[in-house]
């Protein structure tokens, strides 16, 4: 029977995308179904509402070929709406279902809506300039990027459990070596708090007054761009931005950063924001809540002095 499908292999993602999905399920009065690689993630979805968990059983082990099994259940199923985490695997295994199904197909949406008979979507263009609005006909297809929802609580749902045996062997194709990426440090994606330093810093040593800042606060360092790419005083996994990480943080300090929009971009969705800067026509100011026109040698002692008092 038609219902809402959803997909991601991290389990977190998966979580998340189950409260868009809970939210859809109020208005088209239809299932949400969740695929997932993992058994022992079922319980835990069942719990947060889902209707149905369906486990997929194969024996390749790498996501990316589940992707024909997935299309086949999906036709089998009817779906109306296939909801997938926006990662990197995400994305790549939506593309091809998408083709597979010939079925519209909207990337990185930060919401999802039923109106009219078809899913209303929002995302971010031109770098984060503008949002656009797009209606897709169902059966439609939406990736969402992780950590744009907060993930589905417990409600005590009881739902059940299936396991699909899935032939997914890929032909020709043989993993060999996996190096996995070496992050230094916290995940700043994930992090509650951030302290995030410019080119208003004038030197590497410098970053000792962001370090204290941080400390003082408990939150993680982040950089822009040109602190990463250009100077290489931190790792590029600390960059925020359109082409770096995406922050989601309840508390944002900038330290001597302008605001062009692709770092903007990386930072809207902080709840509260606070500048420091210099120039008090930076656009930074534009985006905050909270602003400090003066120089962050001198602010960012003060402001580490008044946290440790506390």
């Amino acid at each position: 029977m038609p219902g809402i499908w959803i997909y991601s292999e991290d389990s977190a993602v998966a979580r998340q995308l189950l409260t868009a999905g809970l939210t859809l399920k109020q208005s088209m009065q239809q299932p949400v179904n969740v695929l997932t690689l993992e058994e022992s993630d079922a319980p835990g979805l069942i719990l947060a509402g889902a209707d149905k968990v369906v486990v997929l059983k194969g024996t390749n082990p790498w996501p990316e070929s589940y992707s024909a099994a997935i299309e086949t259940l999906l036709k089998e199923e009817q779906a109306s709406v296939f909801l997938i985490g926006a990662t990197l695997r995400g994305k790549d295994l939506a593309a091809k279902v998408a083709a597979g199904l010939k079925a519209g197909l909207v990337t990185d949406a930060l919401t999802v809506s039923y109106v009219s008979g078809a899913i209303e979507t929002t995302r971010l263009i031109y770098g984060g300039l503008a949002v656009r609005a797009e209606m897709v006909a169902l059966p439609a297809m939406v990736t969402i990027p992780p950590r744009t929802f907060a993930e589905a609580e417990s409600c005590g749902g009881q739902g059940q459990t299936v396991t699909l045996p899935v032939n997914n062997e890929v032909a020709g194709v043989t993993i060999q070596n996996v190096c996995p990426i070496v992050r230094q440090g916290a995940d700043i994606s994930a992090a509650s708090r951030v302290v995030c330093v410019g080119r208003g810093l004038a030197k590497q040593e410098d970053l000792g007054l962001a370090e204290q800042l941080a400390a003082a606060a408990g939150a993680e360092i982040g950089c822009t761009r040109g602190i990463s790419e250009d100077y290489h005083w931190l790792p590029n996994d600390r960059y925020i931005g359109i082409s770096g990480q995406k922050v989601k943080p309840e508390l944002y300090i900038g330290m001597g950063i302008s605001g062009q929009v692709q770092h903007v971009v990386g930072i809207r969705d902080a709840k509260i924001i606070v500048a420091i800067d210099t120039n008090e026509k930076a656009p930074i100011f534009e985006a905050a809540d909270y602003g400090i026109v003066g120089d962050l040698y001198e602010v960012a002692p003060l402001l580490t002095a008044a946290l440790q008092k506390k």
